[in-house]
């Protein structure tokens, strides 16, 4: 198949690129910025708000992987644009082009009643997408991990150079870590799996581990000892406005931490691994999902 990625140049953009051409797909990632070409990519530069270059962007494409989310915002570069507007000119382009399959990536815990409005801006894509009346197929990640994330390569820096490592509140929400190259290979195994489209599935690992099991899992792998701090919620909703403003006007770039991730770290993130191991069965790279290691590639 051709297929547009969009996003596709991110931490989970590029393994999902990497894993479409190793299956013998043609792929044309749609960015801001033109990446470096790789063997059977194209690149097409344009934002993905303009409705016009999109639609030039999936001329003779079969199908599309919508990737594009921000997890904190700078500028213009808002929930509310980046993952509704976005979707809504996705949507469109994919209509407007004859195109009828698109594989969407919401987030585990998109719901309209969510206290983030990441995840709210998250839940009204999916009912953009539902209402598309395109074979669509939505998958929600939990935490993914890999070489490159912004996770587990934070906790590894931070615990390199200092003995504490700080836990926003208690640290007991449960979180399901899925390996990146998983996640890749559901979004590729999607594509060509009719039982997929209509489906809304879960992306997420075997086991649920507290906040601060997931801290010790990456202290653990670099054989670390450090204490595992807690940060009182006041001081931590501080910390987060502070960064929100420091981060955006002194660095251009937006901050690591924000106050709509505390509102995530409220509640537990976990969801059902059954449908996606279903989909993946007989997947020869797959096999089955592993367990959190934090620095192994699966």
């Amino acid at each position: 198949m051709k297929v547009l990625v969009t996003g596709g140049t991110g931490f989970i953009g590029s393994v999902v690129v990497d894993t479409l051409i190793r299956e013998g797909h043609e792929v044309v990632v749609f960015s801001r910025r033109i990446p470096r070409l790789r063997k059977g990519v194209q690149s097409v530069q344009g934002s993905i708000l303009d409705f016009e270059r999109l639609r030039m962007a999936l001329a003779g494409c079969d199908a599309a992987i919508h990737l594009v989310g921000i997890i904190s915002e700078i500028g213009d570069q808002t929930f509310e644009r980046m993952h509704v507007e976005a979707t809504i000119t996705m949507v469109d382009a994919l209509q407007g082009s004859g195109i009828q399959r698109l594989v969407h990536m919401s987030a585990l815990g998109a719901r309209p009643d969510a206290p983030a409005r990441y995840h709210r801006s998250k839940a009204a894509a999916e009912a953009l997408v539902r209402s598309s009346g395109l074979d669509w197929t939505i998958f929600r990640p939990s935490l993914v991990y890999g070489q490159g994330d912004a996770f587990v390569n934070l906790f590894d820096r931070i615990s390199r150079w200092s003995p504490i490592v700080p836990v926003m509140g208690p640290g007991t929400n449960l979180l399901q870590p899925v390996a990146v190259e998983i996640v890749a290979e559901a979004f590729a195994t999607a594509l060509k799996s009719t039982s997929s489209i209509g489906q809304t599935i879960d992306l997420c690992g075997p086991e649920r581990l507290s906040f601060r099991a997931v801290l010790r899992r990456i202290l653990a792998a670099r054989s670390r000892s450090r204490w595992v701090v807690s940060v009182p919620w006041p001081v931590a909703r501080l910390q987060a406005r502070m960064m929100e403003w420091v981060f955006p006007a002194l660095l251009g770039r937006a901050s690591p931490l924000n106050r709509d991730q505390l509102l995530m770290l409220h509640e537990d993130n976990v969801g059902d691994p059954a449908p996606a191991l279903q989909l993946l069965e007989g997947n020869p790279v797959v096999g089955c999902f592993p367990t959190f290691s934090p620095f192994a590639r699966t």
